[in-house]
């Protein structure tokens, strides 16, 4: 059985061909041409369309003393043609800003989108959400808030945002994960990580 895993090959074994912007617009849509080495030897050289985005952070708002869970509500545009609605409960996230740090942006979006000061901050884990055409890299946080004085509706009006605020004791939210209430993957990887650390954090943020 094997114990570790080691990728076979990195960046240097690939070579770019071509790499053309074919849209630019509120994202970026490339063509790529990459020749690339293959496991049992030899090469091939493949087309593919590369949906590029900015890397993002995405924050788990928590009140470990009233165990509580704050997550936001806002239309997605990825979800269209949801069955039930393109209105998704998720974890406040935003941009990454040239020059910002992730947890500056962990502190900025949960003020603008939830209306949050954060207290403590864990960070959980950095993901490529959907690696077989984008390139996004998401930074997971989980952070100590005051639940008792959030509410109403945020965002930034020049941004397009309308975001409402939302709180849910923790076990309703794990109810609401298991039944696929709440469908989205960034906010699926950080309720599991609670589930697994909520004890944790309640011991040690409270």
């Amino acid at each position: 059985m094997q114990k570790s895993w080691q990728p076979q090959f990195c960046n240097n074994d690939l070579q770019i061909e071509r790499d053309e912007v074919i849209c630019e617009s509120f994202y970026q849509m490339r063509e790529l041409e990459i020749t690339l080495p293959k496991f049992e030897g030899g090469k091939i050289t493949i087309k593919r369309d590369l949906f590029w985005r900015p890397d993002a952070v995405c924050v788990l708002l928590f009140d470990p003393r009233q165990d509580v869970v704050v997550l936001v509500e806002q239309f997605r545009i990825g979800t269209i043609d949801h069955p039930h609605s393109p209105w998704l409960l998720e974890l406040v996230a935003g941009v990454v800003d040239e020059g910002e740090t992730l947890e500056g942006v962990a502190r900025r979006e949960s003020i603008e989108e939830a209306g949050a000061e954060i207290e403590r901050i864990e960070h959980l884990y950095r993901f490529s959400p959907s690696p077989g055409g984008a390139r996004e890299y998401i930074d997971i946080f989980c952070a100590q808030v005051d639940a008792a004085v959030l509410g109403g509706c945020h965002g930034l009006e020049e941004e397009g945002e309308d975001i409402k605020v939302h709180q849910f004791k923790t076990a309703e939210v794990f109810t609401m994960l298991s039944q696929g209430v709440i469908d989205n993957a960034p906010a699926i990887i950080a309720l599991q990580w609670l589930q697994l650390h909520r004890e944790r954090l309640i011991r040690e943020w409270s």
